[in-house]
């Protein structure tokens, strides 16, 4: 049987060049997918007027607009929603160490104007309140929680009351409250509280200092703790987190915003985002990530290694402080923000920096897009972004707690 060999190179050479052009065409389809999915978008001035008097743009989608929903308030940190409707959020006052924190209900919300009629003082003088959350049992009881500096407490909740009609909370967990030193980058005074899809209660607690080795005595610290609904069960569900501000829970999974250390120079470490998962130990402080990869933190004396710290989900530049976030998926009908993550970069506390002062969206192995913009402008801050509220699915509000203002973004 004669065999010609350049015929059977010329057909396999055309079924390849077949095949190549297949995977050509293939992959182009599937970035010209891509693009109509995820559309870049162009970002227009949009005009910001605060009741007192200051006057700025901010930068944002031009389908969208932004309105100041509630002014005049102080440090507004979290949101919340109650189970009679109404929208909650803390107020810290200030920077410093203090009992003068507030608890407001946003009432009488206004669909056209997107302006809340009515800002009601909920409970006052309390000790740097940065988050509350809510739960009903299976008996119908419904139950507020309080995350202070000093403790977690519970209460029974009626719906409409405008003040805590339960006069004698519990105290579920109590943690450290001393040794405010902003300038060497602890200790940190917020406590977040989230109520799991499990039905269980978190509290992040941040660490007493900037990068190192806490006291044996004070295990919560650097932590995320897990509790029954009652204060009961209580142990670490993770470890090794610096400062886990915002947090969220979505499917299966704890996601939480991290904040990285501040000793390592203007460029590292990242802030980083992850999906928590129980038993894991994310290595502060003898660990940090950069660039989305784990390295030994020279300066701190551990002997452990760094093997099987986990990456993150996302990060970010160091110092962009990311803070709370929220998630929009199917049901979202901007292409643009659909199944993403919007989170708040509250930004860096050296203006020379540069960092943060806006709100990106965020995709797991996408380079980030920003949202909002000119929260910084030169040596000008107009806002610092906190926290993220899905509304509906295709309008948040958004906490300021350097101008004191809640904005409502919708899309037109």
């Amino acid at each position: 049987m004669n065999v010609d060999k350049s015929r059977i190179k010329e057909a396999l050479l055309g079924k390849n060049r077949k095949l190549i052009i297949f995977f050509a065409v293939f992959a182009l389809t599937v970035n010209c997918l891509t693009l109509t999915i995820y559309p870049q978008t162009k970002l227009v001035p949009h005009k910001i007027n605060l009741k007192n008097g200051k006057s700025f743009n901010l930068r944002m989608p031009a389908n969208y607009e932004i309105i100041p929903a509630a002014e005049g308030l102080k440090r507004v940190r979290f949101f919340a929603k109650a189970p009679d409707g109404r929208i909650f959020v803390t107020d810290m006052f200030n920077l410093t160490d203090n009992t003068k924190g507030k608890v407001y209900t946003l009432d009488d919300f206004d669909e056209e104007t997107g302006k809340f009629g009515k800002v009601l003082t909920y409970m006052s003088q309390l000790k740097n309140p940065n988050s509350i959350a809510f739960y009903t049992d299976e008996n119908g009881q419904d139950w507020f929680y309080l995350a202070e500096t000093h403790q977690l407490t519970r209460r029974k909740f009626i719906k409409g009351e405008e003040k805590p009609t339960d006069k004698e909370p519990k105290v579920l967990a109590t943690f450290p409250d001393y040794g405010l030193s902003y300038k060497y980058g602890g200790w940190h005074l917020t406590r977040t509280v989230l109520v799991g899809g499990n039905g269980k209660i978190y509290v992040s607690v941040g660490s007493s200092c900037n990068a190192c080795r806490e006291k044996r005595s004070e295990p919560f610290r650097a932590t995320i703790l897990e509790m029954n609904p009652d204060g009961s069960g209580q142990r670490i569900y993770a470890r090794g987190l610096r400062n886990a501000v915002g947090m969220l829970w979505l499917g299966r999974y704890l996601f939480v915003t991290n904040h990285g250390s501040d000793h390592l120079g203007k460029n590292k470490p990242d802030d980083t985002f992850y999906a928590v998962r129980r038993g894991r130990d994310y290595g502060w402080a003898r660990c940090y990530q950069y660039r989305g990869r784990i390295y030994k933190d020279r300066f701190i004396k551990d002997r452990r290694s760094c093997r099987g710290v986990p990456r993150s989900y996302s990060w970010f530049k160091a110092h962009s402080s990311a803070m709370g976030f929220d998630y929009f998926g199917e049901e979202t009908n901007d292409t643009y923000i659909k199944n993403s993550f919007l989170i708040a970069l509250h930004g860096s506390t050296d203006k020379t920096v540069g960092r943060g002062y806006k709100v990106v969206i965020v995709r797991k192995g996408q380079r980030h897009k920003d949202f909002i913009t000119g929260f910084l402008q030169g040596r000008n801050v107009y806002g610092r972004p906190l926290d993220i509220f899905k509304m509906t699915p295709d309008s948040f509000l958004l906490s300021d707690d350097h101008g004191g203002v809640v904005y409502y973004v919708r899309k037109k």
